[in-house]
């Protein structure tokens, strides 16, 4: 065994409360070099009396890697611990102090988890991993109310530019809400809506006013009323890491300079406030100088901010933030945040806009959860893109995967596309059947889905502003053959639990081989997802134990021949199969 590639340290994603009575516990060894795994386990006072050995399972494998996880119940909820790990005839055992070839004599020396509080356990809200989310850029959705447009709104459906308007406003979104039930949603994202200058108002002028443009903080609340009717929970996006150069504390520092009582509401480098070499002299997001960086350190910052938090749940009933530029804000404002977020409603669900390793902010004490971008990457260059064999799927996923615990994972809010992005049937090359089947990969992985406005309509788009296109309302047209695949995956989702929350299994991942098959399994539902991301025909053969299997978006039923299941993949196709015996 190499020594040198086992690893497990306590806390964090590798040994962490999964409920108040469950510990999940996560050992790393070198890929196929451990062939068998065991927990060494009992209570620290009690050792000689409740010491016992309970298998552990490999779950995952990335390229260099096998994880090995174990569930345990501490009757006390404390333990101590160590862990066996098997190849032919050697043994060793792995204690906090490092590893040996001696079975230890005691639990001294030993992993500890000292105790499971319940006030510790990282606990994202319940209907978030039941989720299908849907996000709406306001301005180009619908315009339902002509009269609050603004002065130059250019006829719906022209071509977007990053300064022009098209009127879509909050009125437009309760218009269409009967669009958002066919489809199945259940919860939506709102960009900004705020008071700004700007169309996608991330320059925040106005914290506690609904944009003009969009609306009244009325309208909002008849908006929140009317998607809660329908199932519908509200996800409001909070731009606290920087605000607008029409922000009053702003204006005020670009009046009085250092003199102004809000100069430390902000990072000045250099008085006057200017804009040297396009840099300007305080921070900003990136280097807009019309997006300024709030200080979330200062006291009457921080009071401001968590009043609008507060304020946008108390009144309007919202479900939860979405967090802007959530990684350059500091950690304490966000586990105040959190408190109270949590306080106002405690199932309202926070999530961070982080794009690359985000554990400090989820371990329980910050956000619910972040974009989970990782995998946007992983789908698009397997499905859309083809640059990602089965074995690169496979070792990819498997990584992200283990790098959180399981909560986090069943709440990450998996999009492949967003205003950020090109639209996914352009990033697809308009090759709808690419699109159908990285959209049913990410409807039936670990997470909670996200479909971007007017991607389940066939709408287009490049970068900013390309993506951030007018809805089609014409039904003629739209792609209602696309918009019926959407639905019917949203609705397999709901229907089926072990798509959401069941083990994942891969059947079939091979290097320069473009299918790809996992099984996600919870109690006795069994369903495997078949793909085929390559550009001709292929077969796949897959070892099952059942007999009788049923294709659930095409109610085609198949019978595996002496063990192996036998399907036909079409170039880019699909399978989703439940076993029926």
């Amino acid at each position: 065994m190499l020594l040198e590639a086992i690893y497990h340290r306590p806390k964090s994603n590798w040994a962490y409360a999964y409920d108040e009575r469950t510990i999940h516990l996560r050992l790393r060894s070198k890929r196929d070099d451990v062939e068998r795994a065991a927990l060494i386990v009992g209570d620290k006072y009690a050792w000689d009396r409740t010491v016992e050995e309970i298998p552990m399972t490999k779950w995952i494998s990335d390229s260099l890697f096998d994880y090995w996880h174990v569930s345990v119940q501490p009757p006390l909820r404390r333990m101590k611990y160590a862990f066996r790990l098997e190849a032919g005839n050697e043994a060793v055992w792995f204690v906090e102090t490092g590893i040996s070839n001696e079975e230890p004599k005691d639990s001294i020396k030993m992993f500890d988890f000292p105790f499971l509080n319940p006030a510790d356990v990282f606990t994202p809200p319940a209907w978030v991993k039941d989720a299908a989310f849907y996000q709406i850029f306001p301005e180009r959705f619908a315009n339902g109310d002509p009269g609050n447009d603004p002065v130059a709104v250019e006829p719906w459906g022209g071509e977007p530019t990053p300064k022009n308007y098209f009127g879509g406003d909050l009125q437009g979104v309760i218009d269409h809400l009967d669009h958002l039930s066919e489809l199945g949603v259940n919860a939506i994202y709102f960009n900004p809506i705020f008071k700004a200058t700007t169309n996608h108002k991330y320059d925040t002028a106005d914290y506690m006013t609904v944009d003009p443009h969009f609306g009244t903080n009325e309208t909002l609340k008849q908006l929140v009323k009317a998607c809660h009717e329908r199932g519908i929970r509200v996800l409001l996006d909070a731009v606290f890491n920087h605000c607008g150069h029409t922000f009053p504390p702003f204006l005020d520092v670009k009046e009085k300079g250092a003199d102004s009582r809000y100069a430390d509401w902000f990072h000045v480098r250099e008085w006057p406030l200017d804009v040297k070499d396009g840099i300007p002299t305080y921070d900003t997001f990136a280097y807009e100088p019309i997006m300024p960086k709030l200080n979330t350190e200062h006291p009457e910052v921080k009071e401001y901010l968590l009043n609008v938090a507060r304020y946008w749940i108390e009144e309007m009933d919202i479900d939860g933030w979405r967090l802007d530029v959530a990684n350059e804000v500091d950690h304490r404002f966000w586990r105040e945040f959190r408190d109270v977020v949590k306080k106002a409603k405690p199932d309202a669900y926070i999530l961070g806009e982080i794009m690359h390793d985000s554990m400090p902010w989820l371990m329980g004490d910050q956000f619910d959860a972040v974009m989970n971008y990782p995998l946007t990457n992983i789908i698009n260059e397997f499905a859309a893109k083809k640059e990602r064999d089965g074995a690169s799927f496979a070792n990819a996923l498997g990584a992200l995967l283990a790098s959180y615990p399981q909560q986090a994972n069943e709440a990450a809010f998996n999009l492949l596309g967003s205003h950020d992005t090109v639209r996914l049937l352009t990033l697809c090359d308009e090759d709808k059947q690419r699109m159908k089947l990285a959209t049913l990969l990410q409807f039936t992985l670990t997470g909670t889905p996200c479909v971007y406005y007017g991607d389940e309509i066939g709408l287009t788009g490049g970068y900013d502003p390309g993506c951030r296109k007018c809805m089609e309302w014409d039904e003629a047209k739209q792609d209602r053959e696309l918009f019926a695949f959407f639905r019917q995956v949203i609705a397999l989702r709901k229907q089926y639990e072990a798509l959401r929350t069941g083990d994942l299994t891969f059947l079939f991942a091979q290097e320069n081989d473009m299918r790809l098959a996992y099984e996600r399994s919870l109690g006795s539902d069994r369903l495997i997802v078949a793909a085929n991301a390559g550009a001709e025909a292929d077969t796949l053969a897959l070892p099952v134990t059942s007999r009788h299997w049923r294709d659930l978006l095409t109610e085609e039923d198949l019978i595996a021949d002496n063990g192996e299941l036998h399907l036909c993949l079409p170039a880019n196709g699909f399978r989703l199969l439940l076993a029926q015996s």
